[in-house]
């Protein structure tokens, strides 16, 4: 089995930046690809960015030159970086793998913008 830990999230006015970080523990992190997702409230869980085993990266529009995502396979780890966050983009920020596997959710992580 899967557990993803995710970390990072926190408090942070527009225009900040914070680094996210998932976790793997339960196996050998043979998940492939792995994806960063977000459900704000009110709002439909979307997929945010995704990252191949080899490094491939593709990213929602509305983010796309503003966070980065990446992994690290050694440490059973992926990241995201946010840059320039948006009062919007306040949600709570999960890893999975894409398409997810619904008993892989963890916790999240909150991630809060004011204004």
């Amino acid at each position: 089995q899967v557990q993803l830990v995710e970390s990072g999230g926190g408090l942070v006015q527009a225009g900040g930046s914070l680094r996210l970080s998932c976790a793997a523990s339960g196996s050998t992190f043979s998940i492939s690809p792995m994806g960063w997702y977000r459900q704000a409230p009110g709002k439909q869980r979307e997929l945010v960015a995704v990252i191949s085993r080899g490094g491939s990266t593709n990213y929602a529009e509305s983010v796309k030159g503003r966070f980065t995502i990446s992994r690290d396979n050694a440490k059973n780890t992926v990241y995201l970086q946010m840059n320039s966050l948006k009062f919007e983009e306040t949600a709570i920020y999960h890893c999975n793998s894409e398409p997810p596997i619904p008993n892989y959710w963890g916790q999240g992580t909150q991630v809060t913008v004011s204004s």
